[in-house]
């Protein structure tokens, strides 16, 4: 799945093409593409059509398109989302036929003579909703935590969180009602460059310890974001195609049985939450069990007077 960077990409990508013009019809070729819209394809289309974008914002792995009077169109890319500018493989005006793209959900047709842009969605996780009132943030997503290019986002007040919880640091780096953006991917990177093994316990480290590994969080994503994202295959592009290539600077992610670039010992795999977690077993020391406390037997009667 797309995450921080990736998304920050697209949304990069979108201003310059849809800031300023005015909607003069969607076209909503899948229903499953706008399943969020409680009213249906229908609706979707009635009411933003003739709205003009005004900017696009970003929220960790959410984007969404501002729209005048208030309003907003909000967008998730899910696993293989892209918005895509022009592509030109379909002809919804009329004219001459062309083959549509299989993944093509929706268009966006604008009033001028500038480009269409498409709404493509291989696995269908995807989809977007219209948000009366979210040009600021839509109130479905108001409950994400701040992201670390986030201006407004607090190392201080992210790390007392963290400390606050009783679960693992990978967890809490996940979970996007704590810090949003962070993936499977950035997550584990973060955490080769701060040195933290994926199962310490956020109970168990100290203040400087998570401030080091949310530093490396938002450093690790201001560089992939540099390069255009992570790309694995061609479900993430950006809105012209183009792939990013941060895959190249990975250190830990996907690098099972390749040397730790810091100290030479394989990288490991292990499964978790239904993933994979990738880690340097030197550099990153599992956290040691707690003694299991001793099996006692039932007291004997002389035991039990005395």
């Amino acid at each position: 799945m797309p995450e921080l960077p990736e998304v920050e990409s697209v949304r990069r990508g979108l201003v310059g093409h849809v800031t300023g013009r005015r909607i003069a019809d969607v076209q909503v070729l899948s229903d499953r593409a706008v399943r969020r819209h409680v009213g249906g394809a229908v609706d979707f289309r009635a009411v933003t059509a003739g709205r003009r974008v005004t900017g696009v914002d970003r929220r960790g792995k959410y984007l969404w398109w501002v729209l005048d009077d208030g309003d907003a169109i909000l967008c998730h890319l899910g696993m293989s989302g892209q918005f895509r500018i022009g592509s030109g493989q379909v002809d919804l005006h009329g004219g001459d036929p062309a083959p549509r793209h299989p993944h093509l959900r929706v268009r966006f047709v604008f009033d001028d003579d500038g480009p269409d842009v498409d709404f493509l969605d291989q696995r269908t996780f995807g989809g977007m909703a219209f948000a009366p009132g979210g040009a600021d943030l839509p109130a479905a997503i108001a409950h994400i935590a701040r992201d670390p290019m986030d201006p407004d986002w607090s190392a201080a007040a992210t790390a007392a969180v963290i400390r606050g919880k009783r679960t693992d640091i990978k967890r809490a780096l996940l979970d996007q009602t704590v810090i949003s953006g962070i993936g499977n991917i950035y997550a584990d990177e973060a955490l080769w460059r701060a040195r933290l093994h994926y199962a310490r316990r956020t109970d168990s480290l100290t203040r400087p310890a998570v401030l080091a590994v949310l530093a490396a969080a938002r450093e690790v994503m201001a560089e992939a974001l540099e390069v255009g994202g992570t790309s694995f295959d061609s479900l993430y592009v950006n809105v012209n195609g183009e792939s990013g290539y941060f895959d190249r600077a990975l250190n830990a992610y996907g690098r099972e049985g390749e040397p730790c670039p810091r100290c030479g010992t394989a990288i490991v795999r292990d499964a978790f939450m239904n993933r994979s977690s990738f880690f340097c077993r030197r550099c990153q020391p599992a956290p040691r069990r707690p003694a299991a406390a001793p099996v006692r037997g039932p007291r004997s009667p002389a035991a039990r007077r005395s």
